[in-house]
Parts: C-alpha cells; sequence; structure tokens
C-alpha cells in the first residue's frame, strides 16, 4: 500500500484542480519530502523518485478517499476540498488551501457552515459568484503556510524522506 512512513513527513496532493503542484514540488525537494499527487485522471508530474503519481478511478471522491485513508500526524495535505480537509485534519494532519490558507480544528468548522450555505444558495438559484481569480500574493501565501507547515512538523520530531 502507498503511503509514507508514521514518522516522515510527506504532501498529499489534491491535484485534479491544484494550481500549486510546481511550488510544492519546489518547497519538497528542498526539504527531502515525498510528495503524492492524487487525481482522477493521468496527469504529466517531473519524473522524480520522490514524486508518487496515484491515478484513482471509481466514484467521485475516490481521490478524496485514497486521501484520506492515508493521512496521520505528519502529513500536509493540499486540497480547496472542505470536506476533505476535515477528515484529514481529524487524522492528525496539516492541512493548506492553495491559497495558503490553513484548515485547522478552530476554523473548520466555519469552513464547512459556510461552505453548506453557499450550497443551499446555489441550489435555490441565488447567483452567488464563483471563487476570485488566483493570484500572485495566494501563491506566496501558500509557499509561507507550507514552509511553516514543514518548519512545525520538523521541530515536533517528523523526519524527509
Amino acid at each position: 500500500m502507498l503511503g509514507a512512513s508514521p514518522t516522515q513527513i510527506a504532501i498529499y496532493v489534491d491535484a485534479d484542480a491544484c494550481p500549486v503542484k510546481p511550488e510544492i514540488f519546489k518547497v519538497a525537494e528542498r526539504h527531502g519530502l515525498r510528495v503524492f499527487v492524487v487525481a482522477n485522471s493521468y496527469m504529466m508530474l517531473p519524473r522524480e523518485p520522490w514524486i508518487e503519481r496515484v491515478v484513482v478511478t471509481g466514484s467521485f471522491d475516490a481521490a478524496d478517499d485514497w486521501i484520506a485513508e492515508r493521512v496521520s500526524r505528519g502529513a500536509i495535505v493540499v486540497t480547496a476540498d472542505i470536506p476533505l480537509a476535515d477528515r484529514c485534519i481529524k487524522a492528525g494532519a496539516e492541512v493548506i488551501g492553495p491559497t495558503g490558507k490553513p484548515f485547522t480544528e478552530a476554523s473548520i468548522g466555519m469552513a464547512l457552515a459556510t461552505r453548506d450555505m453557499m450550497e443551499d444558495l446555489r441550489a435555490m438559484g441565488t447567483a452567488t459568484g464563483g471563487p476570485k481569480p488566483f493570484s500572485a500574493r495566494d501563491r506566496s501565501a501558500f509557499l509561507q503556510a507550507l514552509d511553516l507547515a514543514i518548519q512545525r512538523l520538523k521541530r515536533a520530531g517528523f523526519v524527509a524522506r
């Protein structure tokens, strides 16, 4: 079964719509971390032994399920999917959105409630608009949040590959 050892820091990427994959690869290489890129379809990735491509098939949530079933303390999950973030936080993982927003035990409840409210508004036909465009500031905030998560895990005794 694919996955990192319990004492190693690993990054799990919910990759289908992730705009920061190149940044993740640069940071992971610098820190010597293993990366699992999980998607519902094949995608081109750098050919590196520390990058593992995982293509899942089946249900709409197959990538989410694959990630949630494997993460624990020492894992960093990169996703914009709030229900997946909730599952991963409950498993003990660090979770960061592509815009650099960390999902935590303290913030996930409000994020889930907001998501549910927006879903209800869309179901009633209310125009809610989409997310704002991804910006250079978002990319910078993501890099900072990823580096902070890695440093926090290293201080807690987790190691690179």
